[in-house]
């Protein structure tokens, strides 16, 4: 009898320690992404003028990477590319979506999401999407938007459907506009809609942040916008509580999920533009509303780890930290940003920043924490949030068709910091799509392409500008990350291997290698 009992214990206590295995090659996946935060914005890559407590714990307990990459410098074709594992480049209207885009990722197309969903995982999606809705003529804003999000592998998003410079400040929970009033339908538009349509050049001085340019259209809660909208004012929101919101909704969807495997995008809106933190974080650091936006996305970080903890998941929950670009300082309103900047760099030691295939526009925070599971360090190794959904489907050991995620790179090992791993070999860089500039990194060589009259290389601590350059450039990142010394004419040979090398992966409309 005490045989058998023994038995039964031992029998238990197998089973446990098999569906503990388990759990662990079942990790939760946690994606937070910032909006135009930059290398240099954080300090625990070396920010001195603002710090952000809850990044640095993550990078103290995790793996903080310096080749860590977005692969383009703008939003809309950076999310594309996260989500499907294409460069957006390959695929036409991937540049930034109108107010009334329509999907940008059709159904049928492999996502990250898709690929969790379909082995298993609840997933869900919430904050800033920027990926158009709807069908070929955009959202129907009265009626479902659809496809979007739910169509291509999220089981739940709460969005705001654009980005908050642009129209309609509203939510979008599932397939519909949350708290829309059906007597006060919402219209949303490019032109204005009658001649006494308020805007950010008639009404100018009522507006509690001036616009510098472009950001002039419709006026929502004292600031005003690309586009126009009218109707649907019980649905508006105010945008001091987007952070919030987003937060209280994560905090939910966690808990409801928490009793099997899930993978949650978490998308910020700070710190782009309009910048209006939470009352609480203003005047919080000395860089304006521009570094109190940072704070706010600080404290939302802190805020899901802690939800985590306080769920029991930290240990089988995998968080990821990045940029959808790199950072800008004036982007269409006066905000103080450029005269606030002081001593304070936001791309570090690199130069560029959004709009540029110049390191700053790519190269931004990442960071990836596993308690127990990674080992805190550093890791040289180049990475790119491109690289999570095969990397992720390796790590879950989840088929990945041949067809799909076609610049997806298996960059798991690595991502878990594992002895000897190595990141991805080349990386292409784009601007925002349209103009046809790419960046090439192979190793410490950085080749710059640029195909259009002007490349808009964007300093961060000086007015958007214009600049002439030449088509081909090429840096040596090892001595040289801030690309100020062209070794084209030096280094003919390397440069005519990465000028074929470029060309060789843009033509044959893939580059992750076919099993």
């Amino acid at each position: 009898m005490k045989q058998s009992c023994k038995s039964i214990v031992w029998f238990a206590s197998i089973c446990v320690l098999v569906q503990a295995t388990l759990a662990a090659e079942r990790p939760n996946v946690v994606v937070i992404m910032a909006d135009d935060l930059g290398y240099g914005d954080v300090s625990c890559y070396g920010a001195t003028e603002i710090t952000t407590p809850h990044i640095d714990a993550l990078a103290a307990g995790g793996l903080r990477f310096t080749s860590g990459y977005c692969s383009a410098s703008t939003c809309t074709p950076t999310r594309y590319s996260f989500l499907t594992g294409n460069y957006a480049f390959r695929t036409k209207g991937t540049g930034i979506a109108a107010p009334n885009n329509p999907a940008i990722i059709q159904p049928g197309t492999a996502t990250i999401a898709s690929l969790l969903r379909d082995s298993g995982y609840a997933t869900a999606v919430i904050g800033k999407w920027h990926l158009g809705l709807g069908g070929p003529d955009g959202p129907d804003w009265n009626g479902e938007l659809k496809p979007g999000p739910l169509e291509i592998g999220f089981d739940h998003c709460f969005l705001l459907p654009t980005t908050n410079d642009r129209v309609p400040q509203v939510y979008v929970q599932d397939h519909r506009v949350l708290n829309l009033d059906p007597a006060d339908p919402l219209w949303v538009g490019m032109k204005q809609p009658n001649p006494d349509h308020p805007t950010g050049i008639s009404h100018r001085d009522t507006l509690k942040m001036n616009w510098s340019h472009g950001h002039n259209n419709t006026i929502h809660n004292g600031i005003s916008r690309i586009g126009f909208y009218t109707g649907g004012h019980a649905a508006r929101f105010r945008d001091e509580d987007l952070a919030d919101k987003w937060i209280e909704q994560s905090k939910a969807w966690i808990a409801a999920n928490k009793s099997k495997p899930f993978f949650l995008f978490f998308a910020s809106h700070d710190c782009h533009v309009p910048r209006i933190p939470h009352e609480r974080f203003q005047g919080t650091t000395k860089l304006g509303y521009r570094g109190d936006a940072i704070a706010e996305f600080d404290w939302c970080v802190g805020e899901i780890v802690a939800t985590l903890e306080e769920q029991g998941l930290s240990e089988n929950t995998l968080v990821v930290v990045c940029s959808d670009n790199g950072p800008v300082g004036d982007d269409g309103y006066q905000d103080e940003a450029l005269e606030k900047m002081g001593k304070h760099r936001p791309a570090g030691p690199f130069r560029g920043g959004k709009y540029s295939v110049l390191e700053g526009g790519t190269r931004t925070p990442f960071i990836t924490y596993w308690k127990g599971r990674i080992q805190p360090g550093v890791s040289d190794e180049v990475v790119c949030t491109i690289d999570l959904a095969a990397s992720i489907s390796s790590l879950l050991d989840i088929p990945l068709p041949d067809a799909a995620c076609v610049d997806s790179f298996d960059v798991h090992p690595a991502l878990l910091g594992t002895p000897n791993a190595t990141g991805r070999e080349h990386l292409i860089q784009q601007d925002n799509g349209m103009a046809g500039n790419y960046g090439l990194r192979v190793g410490k060589w950085k080749l710059q392409r640029h195909d259009s009259k002007s490349a808009r290389n964007v300093q961060v601590n000086v007015e958007l500008a214009n600049t002439n350059v030449p088509q081909f450039q090429l840096y040596d990142l090892s001595v040289d990350p801030a690309e100020t010394n062209d070794l084209l004419a030096q280094e003919p040979k390397v440069a005519a291997e990465l000028k074929d090398q470029l060309q060789v992966l843009i033509d044959q409309h893939r580059s992750r290698p076919v099993k």
